[in-house]
């Protein structure tokens, strides 16, 4: 495997224990991690819950990296990393998990991050997620982002959404992934999964010719340019339901992140655009248990009314969505984070602590949980009694929610 970095200088550490892949990976799942990190000179270190764990191993060597990399990658993904000095691909570790992989090089050496992607597909409720979730995923037509920081459950909730659907609709479903993560049994729909480089040879390539597979739902794993976008939002507008991803940490920040992929002689253009082709934008927090047992999410959810269309459609004013949600949370069952965390700390299940430091507007959060309210403040319009989420606050586990 001569792509990848020689592994020249390395001396006698061959006499210690070598480094066994299935022991660390089984040891990140049986302390419900979600990530494990592999490096050169240091132990395997596993996520659990949001924080990192070094495990009880010897640090790892330079050509123990390298001769799993021999292992576990297949000849195309040795050129792409060759070419690229990073690859993304999945793998199956028999007996004990499915696994997002990224490889990729620092200070000359390999290295590893592994998600841990649970066989079963959890449904909506079983994520304590917002049951209007159940309601958006079973739209006829628009566009839905899940958006949310790496780590926040942008993934866990798409395969949920999508789960729905396949549960209740007789709909063609085509996904394009890179890799694809969550596997998808046909039940009432149809489900093609294509995966960029085995399935299909580039993204570009798939979004090109989806239109033409007869999709009633696409879902394409992440919006990163404008071609991606435009595919996006013309089959929204064309009668297909669109999922996808955004790295963003709100509604009013994805809004003004798609606007951006535009010109400015475009802007009204892609306003009234998206004012007609968006059906709902989810933004998700992972916040850690009272009890810490694991993370529950924090949801913000918009939905595009008649008055958040004209909001994105009027170049003019500038947005007002956080207003918008507080309106909407009685009629739509819109929440938005402030909400939502209220109701898990109200409930108990989050810390005053942790629900303040993941607050969009602590200090008025903290007037609210002391009872003061401003005549004026529609922050914390309680939506209905579920606002954090459906069925008894058990919790997300990290596992649960990658």
């Amino acid at each position: 495997m001569a792509d990848l970095p020689s592994t020249e200088g390395a001396t006698a550490a061959a006499a210690a224990a070598p480094f066994n892949f299935k022991q660390a990976i089984s040891q990140m799942v049986q302390r419900g991690g979600s990530d494990l990190h592999l490096k050169v000179g240091r132990p395997p270190t596993v996520r659990v819950n949001g924080d990192l764990q070094a495990l009880p191993m010897l640090p790892i060597r330079p050509e123990e990296l390298k001769h799993l990399a021999e292992q576990i990658m297949t000849p195309r993904q040795v050129k792409e990393f060759a070419e690229k000095k990073e690859a993304d691909f999945a793998i199956g570790v028999p007996g004990v998990g499915r696994f997002r992989t990224n490889i990729y090089q620092q200070r000359g050496t390999l290295a590893f991050a592994l998600r841990a992607i649970p066989y079963e597909v959890h449904t909506i409720n079983e994520l304590n997620l917002p049951e209007v979730l159940e309601t958006i995923s079973l739209k006829p037509r628009g566009l839905v982002l899940v958006t949310g920081i790496t780590g926040s459950g942008k993934s866990t909730a798409l395969a949920a959404m999508l789960n729905h659907i396949n549960r209740n609709r007789r709909v063609n479903i085509i996904t394009i992934e890179d890799p694809i993560e969550f596997l998808h049994r046909d039940a009432m729909a149809n489900i093609a999964q294509r995966e960029v480089g085995s399935d299909t040879l580039s993204f570009g390539t798939a979004l090109r010719h989806v239109l033409r597979q007869d999709p009633d739902v696409i879902l394409l794993g992440e919006i990163r340019d404008s071609e991606t976008l435009d595919t996006a939002l013309k089959a929204a507008d064309t009668g297909h339901l669109v999922f996808s991803t955004l790295h963003t940490t709100d509604a009013t920040q994805s809004i003004s992140r798609i606007l951006s992929f535009y010109p400015p002689h475009q802007q009204a253009e892609i306003r009234s655009l998206l004012s007609t082709a968006l059906s709902a934008i989810v933004s998700l927090r992972l916040c850690p248990r009272a009890d810490g047992r694991g993370r529950v999410p924090a949801c913000e959810v918009l939905i595009n009314t008649a008055a958040v269309a004209e909001n994105i459609r009027s170049i003019e004013k500038s947005l007002n969505i956080p207003d918008l949600i507080s309106d909407g949370s009685i009629s739509y069952k819109m929440q938005s984070f402030d909400q939502s965390l209220m109701a898990w700390y109200k409930s108990g299940v989050i810390s005053y602590e942790n629900a303040l430091h993941y607050a969009t507007n602590p200090s008025e959060f903290a007037l609210r949980a002391a009872g003061v309210t401003a005549a004026s403040d529609r922050t914390f319009t309680e939506p209905d009694d579920q606002a954090a989420g459906t069925g008894s606050p058990q919790g997300l586990t990290r596992e649960s929610m990658p």
